[in-house]
């Protein structure tokens, strides 16, 4: 099942900050420079969501004004409105009818740096209503705790210092939660988790990571440095033919991808490690006739699926569909695009943000190399084999998240 729905609950009165949330919504204050919700909406669309429903409360008109009927990176926006407070599980009730069978959900005033789609893979069982995100390492005494057990959650504790995770705010969703929903106001965290954890319904999952709540004054602070930077991140540039798949000549369709050997589980670990993972690919058969860029198109997003499967995304698939000997004429040119030009790795860097020092390219072919050795990044040569094995042994494993604590 390909999950394409995320669910954020914007709702909240967000008290503690005092006259910054009068008359705005918390998740639209401003944080280096932008609504801290556009953070939250980047995520989703990295991860190749689709549908965007924000839940809204106090401040539905402004939430309304920004982001009703706006598309953000493929992901298409709604905004559904409560028109008395039901707590974060009523919203979820109220919203009934648009919910998918499996949706995320998460706050919108809070952020987690964690790998979202590393909850998915668990869908291939069928005894759990929600799949936590945990943080661990966050310090202080303001959040409660959860207790698991193998990889269920066993209980909330109380606010305290602790070792233990807490509840990151993000939960991969079945729609079969409204049926714990009998009665509004009711809240998610208080009246919801707690049963499901004690009949066994709560999946959890832990992660390092940056966390930053913003409804409280000293985290709303931090976060106007904590949240750009963490958007600025090293790069793996990937080859796609030899590298993710076998190079079986001019592949274009789904029933021809072989995958190699490790591949998703080296996105996927990539991914966890806090890289953007982008693909780069020359794709000459367009400029050759052989297939269209919408075969080009069509077949990533089909792999996008089958990564999601495994808990693993592509940031971006980069294609240069040009070749100096083409037989279709608008695509045949000399072009930087083309490896061993460095153009497709630079103009990812300039989309993307990023920081080119820990960045690096994995490619099968010298020009792969080449391409690298341009863009003034590092480049291994994968010589085959299991790709995941490969990736282990050349690539920092460290999270790089400036922030996190």
């Amino acid at each position: 099942m390909t999950v394409r729905q995320v669910v954020c609950l914007v709702g909240g009165l967000g008290t503690r900050l005092g006259p910054l949330t009068r008359n705005m919504p918390k998740p639209l204050l401003e944080v280096g420079g932008r609504p801290f919700l556009d953070y939250l909406i980047d995520e989703a669309a990295r991860f190749g969501l689709q549908r965007l429903l924000l839940l809204a409360g106090h401040g539905a008109g402004e939430v309304v004004r920004h982001y009703a009927g706006r598309v953000v990176g493929g992901l298409s926006i709604d905004v559904i409105v409560e028109q008395s407070p039901l707590g974060t599980a009523g919203a979820l009730a109220n919203a009934a009818a648009a919910l998918d069978p499996v949706f995320f959900l998460t706050n919108g005033d809070s952020f987690f740096g964690f790998n979202w789609l590393a909850l998915v893979p668990a869908l291939e069982r069928d005894d759990w209503t929600m799949h936590l995100a945990l943080a661990r390492g966050v310090g202080g005494g303001r959040y409660g705790r959860v207790e698991t057990r193998e990889d269920r959650v066993s209980r909330f504790l109380p606010k305290a210092e602790s070792e233990l995770p807490i509840n990151a705010g993000i939960y991969l969703v079945r729609r079969r939660i409204l049926d714990r929903i009998q009665s509004v106001p009711c809240s998610l965290e208080n009246d919801v988790l707690p049963p499901l954890a004690s009949e066994g319904q709560l999946l959890g999952l832990a992660a390092e990571g940056t966390f930053i709540d913003i409804g409280v004054p000293d985290d709303f602070a931090r976060s106007q440095h904590a949240m750009p930077a963490f958007t600025r991140r090293p790069a793996a540039f990937l080859d796609r033919d030899g590298v993710i798949n076998h190079d079986d000549n001019y592949v274009h369709r789904p029933e021809q991808i072989r995958w190699i050997d490790g591949a998703r589980e080296a996105i996927r670990w990539l991914n966890d490690a806090g890289y953007y993972v982008f693909a780069v690919t020359n794709q000459a058969g367009v400029a050759r006739g052989y297939y269209g860029e919408d075969d080009v198109k069509s077949l990533h997003g089909w792999m996008q699926g089958e990564l999601q499967g495994a808990g693993a995304h592509i940031d971006c698939f980069e294609y240069c569909p040009y070749h100096p000997e083409g037989v279709v004429e608008r695509y045949r040119r000399v072009s930087e695009m083309r490896k061993p030009g460095p153009g497709m790795i630079l103009k990812l860097q300039k989309e993307w943000n990023v920081e080119m020092d820990g960045s690096f390219m994995i490619g099968d072919r010298d020009i792969d190399m080449q391409a690298a050795a341009a863009a003034g990044i590092a480049g291994h040569q994968f010589p085959g084999g299991n790709l995941l094995d490969f990736v282990r042994m050349r690539v920092p494993a460290k999270r790089r998240n400036p922030s996190s604590r």
